[in-house]
């Protein structure tokens, strides 16, 4: 059987995604070491050059290793008032050019993109990248419900880390979280370490949503390696000793120090039945990137 598929992580074992070629095949094998073999990897909103440049590093990588699926960027095309732990100097619109030059930067290698949908054409932008074979997410987001729902009806699928960097659901607002518990098209990612969603709201999302949650790690550099400060799309993150990341002086997360053999175990215990959190890590994500 294959092992894990993480479908959004950064890094792993002291290394970034996309920072070197030696240092990108060293995050995969940290991964690797707690049976992750398969990885879509993650870069943070970077200026245009650098992400060219990143992309450049994991296109080379992919050439040694049948391990990384592609490049997810989670961003430029985020909320501002969502921003966590992305640089808000290069947070940008979606344009057509710009949605142009990130696919012709990418060449190919991009299998996923995040993007708040109520920004100035980002449905548009959707509807674009979907026909140029990209998994579209919703995240880092301010949207409503319904602008959500529109953003599925053109084609996003997925929700990027469901219930963080969004609007949560309240009574009259059902928000982003409750738009996609409601759509079958679309399937939610968690980051289940216990600190990101409460181990109660995992087993409700399986319950409420179950067959379409994908469990990610939204791994930084300091997974499966020590605490102490990193950085993150070049802002300095601290990462205690209980596994918890947070950018330097908030108390903003800053990604994980997860791994998705822990992830199903933090599911496990909070009560979703063994099959349905092992399959929240394989076969679900493989479906949402249609292998």
């Amino acid at each position: 059987m294959a092992g894990w598929l993480d479908i959004h992580a950064h890094g792993g074992g002291g290394f970034d995604f996309g920072g070197t070629v030696d240092g990108t095949r060293a995050a995969l094998a940290a991964h690797g070491a707690h049976g992750t073999d398969r990885i879509v990897a993650s870069l943070v909103s970077a200026p245009l050059a650098e992400t060219r440049r990143a992309v450049g590093v994991i296109r080379e990588a992919m050439a040694v290793e049948p391990g990384l699926l592609g490049v997810h960027l989670e961003g430029p095309f985020l909320a501002p008032a969502r921003k966590g732990a992305h640089d808000p100097d290069a947070l940008a619109l979606p344009t057509p050019e710009h949605v142009a030059a990130l696919l012709e930067a990418c060449d190919g290698t991009m299998r996923q993109i995040t993007v708040a949908p109520e920004l100035p054409g980002a449905l548009d932008a959707i509807e674009t990248l979907v026909d140029n074979g990209v998994v579209v997410a919703v995240g880092h987001t301010e949207a409503t419900a319904d602008q959500a729902r529109a953003a599925f009806d053109r084609g996003a699928t997925l929700l990027t880390h469901g219930f963080n960097a969004m609007r949560g659901i309240v009574g009259r607002e059902p928000g982003p979280v409750g738009a996609a518990l409601a759509d079958e098209r679309v399937s939610i990612e968690v980051i289940a370490d216990g600190i990101h969603v409460h181990p109660d709201n995992i087993a409700a999302l399986f319950r409420a949503a179950p067959g379409r949650i994908v469990l990610v790690t939204d791994a930084m550099s300091a997974a499966a390696a020590a605490p102490g400060r990193y950085i993150l799309g070049g802002l300095d993150v601290d990462v205690t000793a209980d596994g918890r990341a947070v950018l330097a002086g908030t108390d903003t997360l800053a990604g994980s120090t997860l791994t998705l053999d822990r992830a199903v175990e933090v599911c496990v215990a909070a009560g979703v039945p063994c099959e349905d959190a092992v399959a929240a890590a394989t076969t679900v994500p493989e479906r949402v990137l249609g292998l």
